[in-house]
């Protein structure tokens, strides 16, 4: 069993696969959201902030934080969007960006130990990326696609997820600090898109003794009722061994599904995130909306 430790200046994470799932916000990223791009762009941070505080609120144990921008300033812009999201929650952030510039700028306002979204197998992109991890003594997602593109060939995915691994671990990061994204593709587009990834995952977590994550909603891309499609893939995916998942805490079919797969995996311990967050509440008239009463009653007093 590893555990991947992810912390924000006060408040510490878990990623492991005997933990509840780690769900990822994905909502602070204005790929594909024009009104959000334009908004960061021009400097208002409100909706930022509202879609940071409503996925803590709908369950969100880590948010990523993107800045993606054409034509941006995408360094300035994410470390002020790192520090305003971290001025307001306390869960610890995922830094998002393919630019080694902004990782930069990110990690040295980042309060805590930050997980870095993304490294790739390509050689160029592990000798800029690692070095940083390393030095800000993060965790980082290694995205198991290189050169040759992204294979369809599990087998072809976990070699690269392998090279990634033995190239942290020259830069003294260990393998509990690279948690491995194994690449979700749209099922609409590649029938088997959702076996590829469940091949793969108990592999990863057997032989190179690591963490998984994956940008779970790419599953659905392009059909009807997608939130059916991401809540079945994510639960299907905690069968198979994945232990976090970037996604959008804020539909209640996708939370519902990871948290009762938690349940049947025996990771929600005696079923108590479970109850309480659906148990209904007691009746009138009953011992328990009595007892409430009276403790209401005593908190006016």
């Amino acid at each position: 069993m590893t555990d991947t430790v992810i912390s924000s200046a006060n408040k510490e994470h878990i990623i492991g696969d005997d933990r509840p799932f780690t769900i990822i916000g994905e909502r602070i990223n204005p790929t594909g959201r024009k009104i959000l791009a334009e908004e960061m762009k021009a400097g208002d941070f409100s909706r930022v902030e509202a879609d940071a505080l409503a996925q803590v609120a709908a369950g969100a144990q880590m948010l990523d934080v993107n800045a993606g921008i054409p034509l941006a300033d995408e360094p300035a812009l994410l470390a002020q969007a790192i520090q305003l999201v971290q001025s307001i929650t306390d869960v610890p952030l995922s830094i998002d960006s393919s630019i080694i510039e902004a990782l930069e700028a990110g990690l040295a306002v980042y309060q805590g130990k930050a997980l870095v979204n993304s490294v790739t197998g390509e050689d160029e992109v592990m000798e800029r990326v690692l070095p940083l991890v390393a030095k800000h003594k993060a965790a980082v997602v290694a995205i198991s696609n290189d050169e040759t593109g992204i294979s369809e060939d599990p087998n072809e995915r976990f070699k690269v997820a392998k090279k990634i691994v033995e190239r942290a671990a020259d830069h003294g990061i260990p393998h509990s600090d690279v948690v491995i994204d194994p690449l979700v593709m749209p099922i609409g587009a590649m029938r088997y898109a959702g076996r590829q990834v469940f091949d793969i995952l108990d592999r990863i977590r057997t032989e190179l003794k690591c963490n998984t994550t994956c940008g779970a909603s790419n599953v659905s891309f392009g059909l009807p009722q997608r939130n059916g499609i991401n809540g079945a893939f994510l639960s299907m995916s905690i069968s198979a061994g994945m232990t976090s998942a970037i996604t959008n805490p804020v539909h209640e079919e996708v939370m519902r599904a990871v948290m009762a797969a938690d349940v049947l995996m025996g990771n929600d311990q005696d079923c108590l995130n479970w109850i309480q967050k659906y148990r209904e509440p007691a009746a009138e008239g009953t011992e328990g909306a009595r007892g409430r009463r009276q403790t209401r009653r005593r908190r006016k007093s």
